[in-house]
């Protein structure tokens, strides 16, 4: 066949009179414009790094530095002060260089000095400027006049076309709170959770740790503060994720999903086409550092260092803790289609594979009718049960041969594509497609996506897509970031032809996909299958339910003068206490990308003014009135505790590096052993939407996600992730555990959904001046009941 010739870069023979070689002039021109390719992306990535090196100056300024330098030489000012001529005098070799060229080259040291000093002035005035945060607390819409004129110097000081990591040395670093204002938010926050008793033990418990060990820690803390750029994030990383021994599947790794109305086109192959393709382009632009950073009101910049690892990474087990290997320059995917792994090459004659040329590979590969080699099937299990396990068979059974060639293929992929064999999605006419759909993305068949890697992208057979992540190397925002960034390169960009199929002319002439060879003993295939049982038993139990709210958003919310998130914050409050009865500790994660290398906080939702508010809503005697009053209460509060968070000043971080020093040291600590130990029972987090603005959803309203989900955190709570879409849709992913008798996310739904309605109803009373003070039942009742 043509492609087999191809594919072979030269042939040799030896004769007696010497050696006749063939060389391949197909190959030959794909390896010369490989190199040429490769070179350029070096000088890109050189000229962005120089760029951002400098940044907010820019290497032509240098230039005008060094000609008003050399101005002086012949003018009588000497804006050097005479250092020019101190330097021109300490020059060595004088006696072999005339007075003019040590004049010159005086000068350029000089105006290179200067350079370099105005830089790093500029920068740590930024830096200065950008910790203020006085800004962030301020009402929405009514700015003062000290932080007009501080964002009005933010805006000078930051220059123009900035590239995506030009603000990193620029970011301030995370401080670290005072141990009385944390103990303090603590012992407010657990207030409404715990009786009397309990709170004056956690009250002693605390005083005690306050007076004896916490400024000893806390002065290590902020010795790390000072060596470290964020005294948080690697710790965070190794003893939240990487220590982790038990399943990431379900456990850690989150998803994403797709449009949510719409599929672009039907055809699997050419859906995966072009959206591998768009995610070349991200990866391109991210290696070159060619995205624009993500700035607060346009302005305020965010940390970049998470997207550094989005591609070219794979979680590496280990028996007592796993590490994050991330590699550079990866030009090939690792295809798993019903139990087999196919490797595909994304570049060809120094370009990446046209869309229509990813789908022929693709297309190739569901062709294909072979079938799995002994072990091969299950393989991925691996990645979804225990860790210990999985490291011990890594070390025995894939560290050489066959089996380590075809592991090092995956590890090395620049992600992972999983073309399932089952076809998921959201339709309206079909009950629980949603759940099921996001049961798919979440763990699959438990044997079909490769859970280590940084993403496995998934594929259906009806055109849809969707993301399963690995949490350790970054958050969901990230994910979030650069799927937008696909999605509207998919459809309005690439496109399709009427038939379905990517645009472009198809090339028969590409090397068939590699299958990947697998020599898998009994005794691996043993621990293979005891891996998927494991992980099975955790897939079988995630109870899920997904919520689409319709009847308002964003738009209304904002109307009645809150902020959505606090509103829907105290809608999950009214339905926690009206689904169990009581109310529990809530997790609610907050980004801290102000800051350098900036990960996420806790922000504790379940406060005292939420439980007033509660409480009200249950009392059948509390007046409309009363009720407003204690939602605006409990919403300020939510916000400034949001606020406190995202400017450094959360609980939870802060106490969790005080018990990780507190165990190098040997210390037992009562009260940060209590407090590390206090069960989620429920953990919500909101996914942003629109971060890129690449699509105007107002005039396409169709082209929205549906965002993404987590699992259960608690065996006996919920985890909910809610998106904010546009001004008229808010979904929500609900899950917990079957096992548990007392949840269920279809009922915490529909109280979620009730809840909404009730306080919208309050404020719509208030816009009528209705006046009544008992309402049925302690509920508002607005005659629909949840579909």
């Amino acid at each position: 066949m043509a492609e087999a010739h191809q594919a072979v870069g030269f042939q040799f023979t030896v004769r007696p009179d010497g050696v006749d070689l063939k060389l391949s002039q197909e190959v030959v021109k794909n390896i010369y414009l490989s190199g040429v390719t490769a070179w350029k992306k070096r000088a890109i990535q050189f000229k962005n790094g120089v760029l951002a090196g400098v940044y907010p100056a820019s290497p032509s300024s240098w230039l005008i530095v060094v000609i008003v330098m050399m101005s002086s030489l012949y003018t009588r000012l000497d804006p050097s002060l005479g250092m020019i001529d101190t330097i021109k005098d300490s020059l060595p070799h004088r006696d072999c260089v005339s007075v003019q060229t040590r004049a010159v080259i005086s000068s350029i040291l000089f105006a290179t000095g200067l350079w370099l000093f105005l830089i790093y002035l500029l920068r740590y005035t930024l830096k200065a400027l950008l910790s203020y945060h006085g800004w962030i607390f301020e009402s929405h819409g009514k700015m003062s006049k000290s932080s007009k004129l501080w964002l009005s110097l933010v805006k000078m000081f930051s220059g123009r076309r900035p590239l995506l990591y030009s603000f990193q040395a620029s970011l301030p670093r995370l401080p670290v709170p005072s141990v009385d204002d944390t103990i303090c938010r603590y012992l407010e926050s657990v207030r409404p959770l715990l009786d009397t008793e309990q709170y004056n033990q956690m009250e002693i418990l605390a005083n005690d740790f306050k007076d004896s060990k916490a400024a000893q820690l806390q002065r290590y803390l902020i010795l790390k503060s000072w060596w470290e750029t964020n005294y948080v994030s690697d710790w965070w990383e190794e003893y939240i994720y990487l220590r982790g021994r038990s399943p990431i599947m379900v456990n850690s790794n989150f998803y994403v999903m797709d449009l949510l109305y719409l599929t672009p086109t039907h055809r699997q192959a050419a859906r995966a086409g072009n959206v591998v393709h768009a995610m070349l382009q991200y990866r391109r632009k991210l290696e070159r550092g060619e995205h624009a950073p993500l700035r607060a009101l346009g302005t305020v910049p965010m940390c970049s260092t998470q997207m550094e690892r989005m591609f070219n990474t794979t979680r590496i087990p280990g028996i007592e803790t796993d590490i994050v290997q991330h590699l550079t320059d990866r030009k090939h995917l690792v295809v798993y289609h019903k139990g087999r792994f196919f490797q595909v090459w994304l570049y060809t004659g120094g370009r990446h594979l046209l869309p229509s040329e990813l789908e022929t590979q693709f297309q190739r590969i569901l062709n294909d009718t072979s079938e799995p080699q002994p072990g091969e099937l299950k393989l991925a299990a691996l990645t979804a049960g225990n860790r210990v396990p999985w490291a011990q068979a890594r070390i025995k059974y894939f560290n050489q041969g066959a089996n380590k060639a075809s592991l090092d293929a995956i590890e090395s992929a620049a992600f992972f594509l999983t073309l399932d064999d089952e076809s998921q999605g959201y339709d309206p006419a079909k009950s629980r497609s949603f759940d099921s759909y996001a049961k798919s993305l979440l763990h699959g068949k438990c044997y079909d996506r490769w859970f280590d890697k940084s993403f496995t992208l998934i594929s259906y057979p009806n055109g849809k897509m969707g993301i399963n992540a690995e949490h350790s190397w970054a958050d969901a925002p990230i994910v979030g970031h650069m799927w937008e960034y696909v999605l509207s390169t998919d459809c309005f960009h690439l496109g399709y032809t009427e038939e379905g199929h990517c645009k472009g002319d198809v090339n028969r002439g590409l090397p068939y996909p590699t299958r990947l060879q697998w020599q898998i003993p009994k005794e691996c295939q043993e621990v293979i299958e005891k891996s998927f049982i494991s992980a099975k038993q955790i897939a079988d139990d995630v109870d899920f339910h997904g919520c689409l709210f319709t009847e308002f958003g964003k738009g209304l919310i904002k109307k009645c003068r809150t902020s959505p998130d606090a509103f829907i914050q105290l809608a999950l409050q009214l339905a926690q206490f009206r689904d169990q009865g009581v109310f529990c500790l809530t997790y609610e994660s907050s980004m801290t990308r102000m800051f350098r290398d900036g990960r996420t906080e806790t922000v504790r939702s379940c406060t005292s003014e939420a439980v007033a508010f509660v409480r009200a809503m249950e009392d059948p005697s509390a007046t409309i009135a009363q009720r407003l009053a204690l939602f605006r209460r409990a919403a300020d509060k939510h916000q400034n505790m949001y606020r406190l968070a995202m400017t450094g000043d959360g609980i939870d971080r802060h106490l969790f590096c005080l018990y990780i020093v507190s165990k190098y040291l040997g210390f037992d600590s009562p009260f940060l052993e209590k407090v590390l130990s206090e069960p989620w029972k429920l953990s919500t987090s909101q996914t942003p939407q629109q971060q890129l603005n690449l699509v105007d959803i107002n005039k396409f309203p169709k082209y929205v996600g549906a965002g993404g989900g987590f699992g259960p955190v608690a065996d006996d709570g919920y985890g909910v992730s809610y998106i904010i879409v546009g001004e008229n849709l808010i979904t929500f992913h609900i899950s917990c555990k079957f096992s548990c008798p007392d949840t269920d996310s279809y009922r915490f739904g529909q109280h979620i959904w009730k809840a909404m309605h009730d306080i919208q109803a309050l404020f719509k009373l208030e816009n009528n001046k209705m006046t009544a003070g008992h309402v049925k039942n302690g509920h508002v009742e607005n005659g629909k009941k949840h579909q």
